[in-house]
């Protein structure tokens, strides 16, 4: 028998996908991070009238160009940064986004900061490289923000990049602007690439967005349209950043997936050009969502750090493996805080992107376990 490549021996299966497998019918899921919103209405005709007219053949390898029109507009009213349609690449989600920086930019030898707790994403990404994840511990103590103390004490002269997430899964935290500014400054200094994941954007609660492409050159942006817009299926995203770097990228992409989905990538369009209504209702509603379960764990005893962005708490339990299966019993899905870091065994992740009737059902249930 033919054996697996040697690299892939310390890459494990994602602890979110191993609980979603788990999960009864009757079962409340709190492992997921997926909006249960519908796409927008506009978004739906937009599609229907994309297949009506047949628009199911190849792109350009970046994206068709109204779709990085559409991006660069965003990118230049939301973060005030100046990114041109050629320096955007339009990606199978922002997934594709992250690998393609690790296969582009990293390799043996390299050293790469990843958040710890952090998305069990980055870890993977950086072995399948083979260069060396480097744990920086988002302290509890600073409610999970990572400072530009905790980067800096890392920086060696093999450092090859710091993959940043604010708002973060799977902790809620939002860093704060002097931080991000302070760690771009780091990166110029040093000569390092950040990979700043910034799925979660959008949602966002009582405070401000900053991405580190607003302070040095050697930023590239990683953003979709999955948790903005419910579109997680659609697997759209997109990464840009300074062009002579796309460039070498796109033959990542280009060998990898030719293009992301035709009708993918109208509903992006779609999405940046139509009204934007829907993403303050929906980020509402994840707020009432997010006092919801910030009441209740408090009322349970499980600590909790505050919740100021994306929708993912991450309590502290005595056993995580422990917690998370004694609620498997009592009929909620969470996931073990083990899959995120180094530093997590005392933790589980809840999503509250469910319904607040669910969340509260859920609540219900783990009290009872809790007693």
């Amino acid at each position: 028998m033919v054996k697996p490549a040697e690299r892939l021996k310390s890459i494990e299966l994602s602890q979110i996908r191993k609980m979603f497998e788990v999960c009864d019918e009757n079962a409340i899921n709190l492992g997921i991070g997926e909006p249960d919103f519908d796409i927008p209405e506009n978004v739906k005709i937009a599609i229907n009238e994309a297949l009506d007219e047949g628009f199911t053949h190849y792109t350009s390898n970046k994206g068709f160009l109204e779709l990085r029109e559409e991006i660069s507009k965003k990118l230049k009213s939301d973060n005030n940064l100046s990114i041109d349609t050629e320096s955007i690449i339009v990606t199978v989600g922002a997934s594709e986004a992250l690998y393609m920086c690790a296969q582009g930019l990293f390799e043996r030898g390299d050293e790469v900061l990843i958040p710890d707790p952090g998305f069990l994403s980055y870890k993977a990404c950086v072995d399948l490289s083979d260069a060396k994840p480097i744990p920086v511990e988002a302290k509890i103590s600073n409610n999970y923000k990572i400072k530009f103390e905790d980067v800096e004490e890392k920086i060696t002269s093999k450092t090859k990049a710091f993959i940043m997430n604010s708002p973060s899964n799977p902790t809620g935290a939002v860093m704060e602007k002097k931080d991000i500014k302070s760690i771009s400054d780091l990166a110029t200094d040093h000569d390092f690439m950040i990979i700043s994941d910034e799925i979660y954007e959008k949602i966002i609660y009582d405070k401000k967005h900053y991405s580190p492409c607003e302070f040095t050159d050697n930023a590239i942006v990683i953003n979709g349209f999955s948790k903005t817009y419910a579109m997680t299926g659609l697997r759209i995203a997109y990464l840009a950043g300074q062009n002579e770097i796309i460039e070498e990228l796109l033959k990542i992409h280009q060998y990898n997936t030719a293009c992301a989905s035709s009708i993918s990538q109208v509903a992006g369009y779609e999405a940046l050009k139509g009204p934007q209504g829907y993403v303050k209702s929906m980020t509402s509603e994840f707020k009432r969502r997010r006092d919801l379960i910030s009441k209740r764990l408090d009322e349970l005893g499980l600590k909790c750090t505050r919740l100021d962005g994306a929708f993912y708490a991450f309590p502290q339990v005595e056993n995580s493996f422990e917690y998370v299966q004694k609620a498997v019993k009592a009929g909620v899905i969470t996931v073990p805080g083990s899959g995120f870091g180094q530093t997590c065994d005392c933790n589980i992740r809840m999503s509250y992107a469910n319904s607040y009737e669910n969340i509260e059902e859920a609540m219900n249930r783990l009290e009872k376990i809790n007693i």
